[in-house]
């Protein structure tokens, strides 16, 4: 790090570092080029992207090392990690569409000319999402829909009375605001209030070490073992980071649940395995994979697994010294706590898209260029992880983690806003692919973009579909 005048990124990687009580001694064996902007955007969308990962790599350096392995540099450049979060992948040489046809903006009515119209953003990629809009809107659900009848129904809403009609439906809608608007808004207050990465600890447990002692050329989380039950985008992608590093990520989702192609990008390096919490076998099951599981990581609604026995105090009893680790769209606290949310979504709720289109002179809300929030969430959960189990090896303890996607664009936003951005061009992806054979096809996808000098990062394990492995953990 330039130390006479370091850059918003080492600035923004400092204070992180910081906050969670981490060695600051580690800070100098980071390397995080300055490179902004390398987005057409508005936001220091690639600074956030970059100190995340930066933190998270840093983080699995530190682990490394007290584990007994080599100190090391990590680097992570703008541009690599840009690409890296973009999304991009092939199939058997085809590029799935990650976009349902009815998502995206519409434009709303008013109840009376005085009112304004107001946009919402409507997620549709799931079809049970999809199909429950369509109800709302007294069109017939399914896939003939088509987004002219959609737009034509929502003429008859406000926004924000959409939003909340889905939202008591379950279905998940957000009404564009501005940041005032946002701001003025009790969740905000509540999202404020919480720290970007909140740890707690959880009970009495020894301080013990992240895991037994690392043997010449493994990688820094060799041997620990992580239960992922997240699911589209950010928490898998903060399992595929911690997977890349070396650790044993075990993918457990439901048999009934669906999911979408791109959980052939986030599975690289992870075990896949079905558990049906429905049922006593399948609860039994997932209890036994956390006594023998280092972090628990989960992307369910506040609530939901807490119902089913899985909360963080419930599994710091079953397992003294876990590290659990929690993804919630708006924060765990606050009136919009439980409430379902993607990315996409978060951005528009929170002000996101209006204040960009602002910056572009646009009409219309305009998305940020890739979900910034999805990915720096992610790998602010992988950061989050380690940080706590640096923690139980010097205090003991279990450890609960908090992040969520409305904190993290909050942290965005207070990165500040960049000039010149308007005629950016994306990066190129020349040289960024890696191909491999998995249980999805031929899978063409961007390398991870950290960099260590010692314990390159690398996937072990192919993509494999839901349900392809035993629900059991392999032997150390």
């Amino acid at each position: 790090m330039n130390r006479s005048e370091p850059t918003p990124a080492v600035q923004a990687l400092s204070q992180l570092w910081r906050e969670a009580d981490l060695p600051t001694g580690a800070l100098a064996s980071a390397r995080l080029p300055a490179a902004e902007p390398a987005l057409p955007s508005s936001f220091a969308v690639a600074t956030a992207l970059q100190v995340s990962l930066g933190a998270a790599a840093l983080a699995a350096a530190e682990v490394g090392r007290v584990r007994g392995g080599p100190s090391q540099t990590v680097q992570v450049n703008a541009n690599d990690v840009v690409l890296e979060s973009s999304a991009r992948f092939a199939l058997d040489g085809r590029t799935p569409d990650i976009w349902d046809k009815l998502s995206g903006l519409y434009r709303c009515g008013g109840a009376d000319d005085r009112t304004p119209p107001g946009w919402v953003r409507i997620h549709a990629n799931f079809a049970h999402h999809r199909d429950g809009a369509l109800r709302l809107l007294g069109l017939p659900p399914g896939d003939s829909a088509e987004r002219a009848q959609v737009a034509q129904a929502l003429r008859r809403w406000r926004a924000e009375d959409f939003e909340q009609a889905a939202a008591d439906a379950g279905v998940v809608v957000a009404a564009a605001r501005s940041f005032e608007q946002w701001d003025q808004h009790a969740q905000a207050a509540a999202v404020a209030a919480s720290p970007l990465v909140a740890f707690e600890r959880l009970g009495d447990a020894p301080a013990q070490p992240p895991a037994a002692a690392l043997m010449e050329g493994q990688r820094p989380l060799q041997g620990l073992r992580v239960l992922d039950l997240t699911r589209i985008l950010a928490g898998p992608v903060a399992g595929r980071t911690l997977a890349a590093y070396g650790a044993d990520v075990m993918l457990v989702n439901s048999p009934y649940l669906p999911n979408i192609e791109n959980i052939a990008d986030t599975s690289r390096g992870k075990l896949s395995v079905h558990v049906d919490l429905k049922t006593q076998t399948g609860r039994d099951t997932l209890r036994n994979l956390v006594h023998e599981a280092d972090v628990f990581m989960q992307g369910y609604r506040p609530g939901a697994l807490e119902a089913l026995g899985f909360g963080a105090a419930e599994l710091a009893r079953i397992k003294p010294g876990l590290v659990y680790v929690s993804l919630s769209a708006y924060g765990h606290t606050g009136p919009w706590a439980g409430r379902r949310g993607f990315d996409s979504l978060v951005q528009t709720a929170t002000g996101f898209n209006m204040a960009e289109a602002l910056a572009f002179g646009d009409a219309m809300p305009r998305a940020l260029p890739l979900q910034v929030l999805d990915y720096s969430t992610g790998f602010l959960m992988a950061f989050g992880g380690q940080a706590a189990l640096m923690r139980r090896a010097q205090e003991g303890g279990s450890w609960q983690v908090r992040v969520s996607l409305a904190r993290t664009g909050q942290w965005l936003r207070s990165l500040g806003r960049l000039q010149g951005f308007q005629d950016i061009a994306k990066p190129s992806f020349d040289g960024a692919f890696e191909t491999t054979t998995c249980g999805f096809g031929a899978l063409q996808a961007v390398r991870h973009a950290a960099r260590f000098s010692q314990t390159p990062p690398a996937w072990d394990r192919p993509s494999m579909p839901p349900g392809s492995h035993p629900a059991r953990w392999p032997a150390r």
